[in-house]
């Protein structure tokens, strides 16, 4: 079906998108891999092009444009290349709403115009060893001593974290569980400490760290909002966070499917192509209609949330069925393959442990469906 999503406008700008990953990113990705992290030159480059800040303000370095198809647009194009770092959608879309929507003015000069040159990276510290997704669980706690707050606790999987120049960290404010807020903390600061990269089986090249805060020091005005409306803030947050997720496993899922039946209309088994014994066109055939079906879902979502009548039911429907539906396409797409799915040289068998997450980052599939149950009684 034709997609009616994009205007030319959006299309111009994916030519951009993929001509800057065909050049800076896939040449480096095997490279990355290994290394555990992008280049940070690469992060430059991509402020160079104008793919950081895109709904900035010009005032402070961004693209001023206030529609979300164009982060849409950004994610698709790194999920075709099968490429997670640099996680440029993290930093414009996750840290950069934070940075747009609960700022002063001050703060805004001081840390906007870096974040849109790639000189500013940016990653967000939310989970604990002993909280996921349940939120309210945090134990990192934030004490307000006169013109400064004295910051103690422990962040896990943070993505960009051995990167990032600003850190994004929800502490605990109070007493009640809804007492939260978000401070901005350089990782340069007396007691702070980056621990070991995690060594994950899959999206090998974005750094991944644990975080480590020890009686640090930042000043009150590295507060972002209210030190007690983290939670109100991270609502509207995971919404945008769960469309990009969505968006990024459906096209991925899309794209490995092209690739398998490719393979299928060449490899033989027993004469003929594997394509073409029954069972397998049947799988194919379901496999078609089932991101046929999602594609038209999560079109309507970027566009719903573009217009901001997208729900937070829905975008956790989005998330859910994209990233599970992903994990059921590589996985028979694997098996496809033969034994050549489990060879890493084949782009279906590095998506098999790099798509792996999915379903759990952003909030794991029981929590939307939780999320969803709830709101239906």
């Amino acid at each position: 079906m034709r997609r009616d999503l994009f205007t030319r406008e959006h299309e111009e700008f994916r030519d951009l998108v993929r001509t800057f990953v065909a050049r800076e990113v896939t040449p480096n990705l095997e490279r990355w891999e290994e290394h555990g992290a992008a280049d940070r030159s690469v992060w430059l480059r991509a402020g160079e092009h104008g793919l950081l800040g895109l709904d900035v303000d010009p005032e402070y370095g961004g693209a001023g444009v206030a529609d979300y198809r164009y982060h849409a647009v950004l994610g698709e194009e790194f999920a075709k290349a099968g490429a997670h770092a640099p996680a440029l959608s993290l930093h414009n879309e996750i840290c950069g709403l934070y940075l747009r929507a609960h700022t002063t003015e001050e703060q805004r000069r001081r840390w906007l115009p870096g974040f849109c040159s790639g000189e500013l990276v940016t990653a967000v510290a939310i989970s604990e060893p002993d909280a996921g997704s349940d939120l309210r669980r945090i134990r990192t706690r934030a004490v307000r001593d006169g013109d400064r707050y004295v910051l103690n606790g422990q962040k896990t999987f943070v993505s960009n974290g051995a990167t990032a120049d600003l850190v994004l960290v929800v502490a605990r404010t109070g007493e009640r569980p809804s007492d939260a807020g978000v401070f901005v903390v350089e990782p340069t600061r007396v007691g702070v400490t980056r621990g070991r990269a995690l060594d994950k089986i899959g999206m090998r090249a974005l750094d991944t760290v644990e975080l480590f805060l020890s009686d640090v020091e930042i000043p009150v005005e590295n507060l972002l909002g209210r030190e007690d409306r983290a939670y109100a803030y991270l609502i509207r947050t995971l919404r945008q966070e769960r469309v990009m997720l969505a968006v990024s496993a459906l096209t991925t899922a899309e794209r490995l499917f092209e690739e398998t039946l490719t393979y299928c209309g060449k490899r033989e088994v027993f004469g003929r192509p594997i394509g073409r014994h029954q069972y397998n066109r049947f799988l194919l055939a379901e496999l078609r209609t089932a991101l046929t079906v999602a594609r038209a879902f999560t079109d309507r979502c970027v566009a719903e949330h573009d217009a901001g009548r997208l729900t937070s039911e829905e975008a956790a429907m989005a998330k859910w069925w994209n990233t599970e539906l992903c994990q059921r396409v590589v996985d028979r797409c694997v098996q496809l393959h033969g034994g050549y799915g489990v060879m890493r040289e084949f782009p279906v068998a590095r998506a098999f442990v790099d798509t792996r997450v999915q379903t759990i980052y952003g909030g794991t599939t029981e929590i939307m469906k939780e999320l969803i149950g709830q709101s239906l009684l």
